[in-house]
């Protein structure tokens, strides 16, 4: 089970840090990331932890947003920074044990002045 936290309305410009408490293991999946849907469109990937530490983000957050984690919590992290309207959306936690896909229930990040 995975449950995201942190959410909220933030101004632009302005941080928020997601978070999201797995119920088991984190070292069990082969990664954990964070996934963005805006109002009518796709879920996309924001930024992904391997297994290793290795980290990739999609290209419109490098810099601003970070992806880190707690193993001794299993706890993974996204700090945002810098938001801006185009950030705005439910920001889902994703962990992947080889083919399967599993989701936390989404928290909604909402940026405006």
């Amino acid at each position: 089970q995975l449950v995201e936290s942190g959410g909220g309305l933030v101004q632009p410009g302005g941080s928020l840090r997601l978070t999201c408490a797995a119920s088991e293991n984190i070292f069990n999946f082969n990664s954990m990331a964070w996934y963005w849907q805006g109002p009518g469109k796709a879920r996309e990937l924001v930024a992904r932890m391997n297994v290793g530490g290795v980290t990739s983000y999609q290209d419109s957050v490098k810099g601003r947003f970070t992806i880190s984690r707690d193993g001794s919590k299993n706890m993974v992290y996204l700090e945002m920074n810098h938001l801006n309207p185009d950030d705005q959306g439910v920001y889902y936690c994703n962990a992947r044990l080889l083919s399967r896909d599993f989701w936390g229930q989404g928290t909604q990040v909402t940026v405006s002045s």
